[in-house]
């Protein structure tokens, strides 16, 4: 026998009403009134961690994700990639914004809209339709989680607001991301990762020593933004197994930047250090930053104390660095960086980078190539960690995008399904999670409140 806590009872019954639970043996009790039960089986007496289902945590949790472009998407792949169900509802006809960036295009299907919604359902419900706003409700009502990322106060409009469905679902987890947080002189702002980057001070620090600042190459405040929304949620569904109780969680770009520019924010609180930029340097750290090799590459070097320092002098053989006193400290190098990184740069480009990945390899100071996507994923280390996934997807063939990067000794974090095609569960979900009838679902077409696309129930 073992006992279940409240969470595991919820995700019994809800199995038990989709029939998607099955018993080898008999149920032996279950006790809602006092919010625990008591069950064994065959299976479970054998060895527990068999069961497939086990290895993937959030197994039995349903997320209603209602959120498009990056930093929603991101989260609520991260949390389908642990075993949740995630419902991603769509615009009919139109679809995620991320349908439609690019190029790449590959059979139609937007490369940056496949890497980020893998393990999801689409559904594509019209939600100014009131037909369609009931369909939402009643997700929702089924669901432990919702994540939405409108700007404030627009599902709220739509009768979708935390405090509207917490009427109907109490233990419902809501997370809201927004550019600037819900309320505020800027909550009515529409929210962009490089508009928040820019305002929260990463732009300032970013780009060449003398010249403009830089977007930073990758949407890093919207996926910094996705992390935080996931832990947040975590954490909420622990709270929630402890306590029974929903709750409203608020996240936003800006907010995110400001907590993430870490010592940098500190030492102009702190210190009264105002922030610059110093291209692939470092304020605090010298040498830590690429140096330029004779074949035209760059070799990212760092050495964050006085040990390393001495390691590199060596490699370099350039012992004489070591007998200088402008350099016998960090704080002393840090203040003395350009004739240090002079002499260091002209020494970096007398060999290749070949040449000095050789004279580097086995020491242990941090360094590495500046590599291009193609290096990228034919660099050894990143083939042998896993880092490319590929899924089977239905128009497009062989799907590949990068991996989770976390591995468990016993959790799975699976590339279960490919991303979805535009409205490729609606009359699934409709019909096996809702109840709705093959007639029904075409009525609610033909109005407008839904688009579907023709769904083939696999063969068990």
């Amino acid at each position: 026998m073992r006992k279940v806590r409240l969470v595991d009872v919820k995700i019994l019954f809800r199995k038990l009403l989709d029939g998607n639970v099955k018993f080898p043996t008999k149920c032996v009790h279950i006790n809602s009134g006092a919010l625990s039960a008591t069950f064994e089986t065959q299976d479970a007496k054998k060895n527990p961690t068999e069961n497939s289902e086990l290895k993937s945590p959030l197994v039995g949790v349903r997320v209603l994700d209602l959120t498009r472009v990056l930093a929603g998407p991101f989260c609520t792949m991260m949390l389908g990639d642990l075993g949740a169900d995630i419902i991603k509802v769509e615009r009919p006809g139109v679809g995620d914004d991320t349908r439609q960036w690019g190029p790449p295009f590959v059979a139609d299907e937007s490369c940056y809209f496949l890497s980020i919604n893998r393990n999801k359902k689409s559904v594509c419900v019209n939600l100014k339709h009131p037909d369609g706003l009931k369909i939402i409700q009643k997700i929702a009502a089924k669901s432990d989680i919702l994540v939405e990322n409108y700007i404030p106060g627009k599902l709220t409009e739509l009768g979708l607001g935390y405090e509207d469905l917490r009427k109907i679902a109490p233990s419902l987890i809501y997370c809201s991301i927004t550019g600037y947080g819900s309320d505020g002189p800027y909550a009515g702002r529409g929210g962009y990762d490089v508009v928040a980057a820019a305002m929260g001070g990463l732009l300032h620090i970013t780009g060449p020593q003398q010249g403009d600042p830089v977007r930073v190459g990758v949407a890093m405040t919207d996926l910094s933004t996705g992390l935080f929304a996931k832990a947040a949620i975590l954490g909420a569904l622990y709270h929630r197994e402890r306590t029974g109780q929903g709750q409203k969680i608020d996240c936003n770009l800006l907010s995110t930047q400001v907590a993430i520019m870490s010592h940098i924010g500190t030492n102009y609180l702190m210190g009264g250090m105002e922030a610059k930029r110093w291209g692939t340097g470092h304020g605090s750290i010298v040498p830590y930053q690429a140096f330029k090799t004779s074949d035209g590459r760059f070799l990212i070097v760092g050495a964050g104390n006085n040990g390393h320092f001495k390691i590199l002098c060596k490699l370099l053989k350039m012992d004489h660095l070591l007998n200088d006193e402008r350099y016998e400290s960090n704080e002393l190098r840090v203040a003395n960086r350009t004739p240090l990184i002079e002499g260091l740069s002209q020494r970096f480009q007398e060999k290749t980078l070949s040449e000095w990945e050789d004279v580097f390899e086995g020491c242990s100071i941090p360094y590495g190539p500046i590599q291009s996507m193609e290096q990228v994923f034919q660099d050894p280390q990143i083939l042998h960690n896993k880092m490319i996934q590929s899924l089977e997807h239905p128009t497009v063939g062989q799907v590949r995008v990068p991996g989770p990067p976390v591995d468990y000794s016993t959790i799975q974090t699976d590339a279960r399904l490919p991303p979805p095609r535009l409205a490729e569960h609606t009359q699934q979900v409709l019909q096996e999670l809702l109840g709705y009838d093959p007639a029904q679902v075409q009525q609610l077409e033909e109005s407008g409140a839904i688009s579907i696309l023709k769904y083939e129930k696999p063969q068990s």
